[in-house]
């Protein structure tokens, strides 16, 4: 069973940036397309973005222009890049990889605020 493992969550003032790493624990071309989704509390966990094995990624409305998703295939690695933070963006941020299965990391918490 492949693991992934998310990683580069913190607290950051309103504006600021972080980026969030998320690696497998087996080649990431096992998966058709890998994701970051998001969950705040009370809320249901709702995509971010998502990268397809060919072909550019795709965001939601709410990250555009602000939030950049890459992927090393060498190093079995996902990143996203959050740069123009807000607090709205506070949630629990979970890698997701999708095999036919989906396989889902443990998630790491971001927290915008002053």
């Amino acid at each position: 069973q492949v693991q992934l493992v998310e990683s580069g969550g913190g607290l950051v003032q309103p504006g600021g940036s972080l980026r969030l790493s998320c690696a497998s624990s087996g080649s990431i071309f096992a998966f058709s397309s890998m994701a970051w989704y998001r969950q705040a509390p009370g809320q249901s966990r709702d995509l971010v973005a998502r990268i397809f094995k060919i072909g550019g990624p795709y965001y939601a409305e709410s990250v555009k222009g602000r939030f950049t998703m890459s992927r090393d295939n060498a190093k079995n690695t996902v990143y996203l890049q959050m740069n123009s933070l807000k607090p709205e963006d506070t949630a629990i941020y979970y890698c997701n990889g999708d095999s036919g299965l989906a396989v889902w990391g443990q998630g790491t918490q971001v927290t915008v605020s002053a």
